[in-house]
């Protein structure tokens, strides 16, 4: 009966190991699969940056390392360190601020200029820049164009591999690998994320799947090690593209109707609650964003539920340490003194 039992128990780990070694397989030929439809436009004509806003990011990145020369401006030799706190420079702060940057054709937006802290999302160019210094950094030899070119197909399996492990997370293997399928192929990605297509899309689509996938994966788990990186994923998000605001708009609206229908855990707390006051925190420290971050009517549904939450939070703190009576005689006294204030406030008024 043992030797059975043994043989079955052999037999399943056998079948789990060959289905997850099946299931990297089929990501990876997914993630091949993503990346290679998206190259036709190459294949048919060339590696080319296409429109004016992908060529404008082409030319920040091009800053970035420090590879563009323009005939109004001396070349400057500069480390990867340095680089980086230059593109920093020219990115996150005001350029009209800083007349040496200011006479740089690289930016300049006849005849004002452009205030580029203020317009721009730092998201895509920074992370081409720096997959660009990293490849350089390993001796392979790419240009800057060539990393733009690519970038939005790189993160396209990216984003086919996040929505793998949302779904699996919400669903199973099976639906995680019918999606990632599906989002590789779906046209309107596509349209995109096409190579050449160096828009903020580019990587914010992955980031707004990874970053519901870390908020479902806390909301199962409970960790806050999770709603950690589900906030630095926003941070990411906001960083790369103004369509944060679907993020910080539909997971209120998931937690408020959890709270509506009775489903509210110390893990939906864990899940939201860092979120938001992290979240918000990293969102204003972007330059496009700053202070709409707490100001402007698109983030105000998750301050109202910030406190909803913690209202509700507490009533359950309440009720698990009082008795069922005692907590009724609670609820009682404290609704009879919310009326009597209410009818006050009204007899005043009249």
């Amino acid at each position: 009966m043992a030797a059975s039992h043994t043989a079955i128990n052999n037999g399943s780990s056998l079948r789990l190991a060959c289905g997850n070694v099946l299931a990297v397989f089929t990501l990876i030929l997914i993630g091949v699969l993503a990346f290679s439809i998206r190259l036709f436009s190459v294949i048919k004509y060339e590696s080319v940056i296409h429109e004016f806003d992908p060529y404008f990011n082409y030319r920040v990145t091009q800053l970035w390392g420090q590879l563009a020369q323009p005939r109004d401006v001396t070349p400057i030799s500069l480390a990867p360190v340095h680089r980086f706190c230059v593109v920093l420079l020219v990115i996150v702060i005001p350029y009209n601020s800083y007349p040496s940057l200011h006479d740089m054709s690289l930016i300049r937006r006849y005849p004002l200029g452009r205030v580029i802290g203020g317009t721009v999302y730092p998201g895509l160019t920074l992370t081409a820049g720096t997959l660009w210094w990293f490849l350089n950094s390993l001796n392979i030899p790419l240009s800057v164009e060539t990393v733009c070119v690519f970038t939005a197909p790189i993160f396209s399996a990216f984003a086919s591999w996040a929505t793998y492990l949302l779904t699996k997370e919400v669903k199973g293997p099976g639906a995680g690998l019918t999606a990632a399928l599906l989002l590789g192929m779906v046209p309107s990605y596509i349209s995109r994320s096409v190579a050449g297509s160096y828009d903020n899309e580019a990587v914010a689509i992955f980031a707004l799947i990874f970053t519901f996938y870390l908020y479902i994966k806390t909301l199962n788990t409970g960790s806050l090690f999770y709603a950690t990186l589900n906030a630095i994923a926003y941070f990411y998000m906001v960083c790369s593209w103004g369509g944060y605001t679907f993020i910080i708009n539909l997971i209120p609206m998931h937690v408020m109707l959890c709270i509506v229908t009775g489903r509210y855990s110390h893990r939906l707390y864990i899940a939201y609650a860092p979120l938001v006051v992290l979240g918000t925190l990293l969102a204003a420290l972007v330059p496009v964003v700053g202070f709409n971050a707490v100001m402007t009517s698109e983030h105000f549904a998750s301050f109202l539920v910030f406190i909803i939450i913690h209202v509700v939070a507490l009533v359950y703190y309440i009720k698990g340490i009082l008795t069922p009576q005692m907590f009724k005689v609670a609820v009682t006294f404290v609704l009879s003194i919310g009326l009597f204030e209410l009818l006050d406030l009204n007899g005043e008024n009249f």
